[in-house]
């Protein structure tokens, strides 16, 4: 099952790099990737609103109190970190963007793992794991930026 967790993982980054891209260029088209971006967040929070109806149960909820209120500042989070792609990814360009995005996904991941935070199990980093990180962000160097 974890490998086919993994595959699918890989899919969803393929559809988040087609999704961030199709947002660039409606920014881009209209001429204000802020509005363009608004405007994916609104048929996005439709869309969120209508799949969260299908499994709704009328508890759903009552959880919310034991969560920490400063967790629920990641949809903001996920929306800024939206609109500043959609605003980069013109300029920088699809490939650049995506692999420098997913270097620091693995290195933000790395940090979190080690700590256990957000209940991510506990990962130390290791030297092994820095010269991995390392030679990963020397292929984002040559994949982005050599000529």
């Amino acid at each position: 099952m974890k490998g086919f967790s993994l595959v699918f993982s890989i899919f969803l980054g393929i559809i988040l790099a087609l999704h961030l891209s199709m947002n660039g260029k409606v920014g881009a088209s209209i001429g204000n990737p802020r509005v363009g971006n608004a405007l994916f967040w609104c048929i996005g929070a439709l869309t969120a609103v209508l799949i969260g109806a299908t499994g709704w149960q009328s508890n759903a909820f009552t959880g919310l109190k034991g969560v920490n209120p400063w967790l629920l500042t990641a949809g903001a989070l996920g929306a800024c970190l939206v609109f500043a792609i959609a605003w980069l990814l013109p300029d920088v360009g699809a490939r650049a963007m995506f692999i420098s995005l997913i270097a620091g996904q693995v290195l933000g991941g790395m940090i979190i793992s080690h700590f256990g935070w957000l209940g991510s199990p506990v990962q130390r980093i290791t030297p092994q794991n820095c010269i991995g990180a390392a030679i990963m962000l020397a292929g984002v160097a040559l994949a982005t930026y050599s000529k």
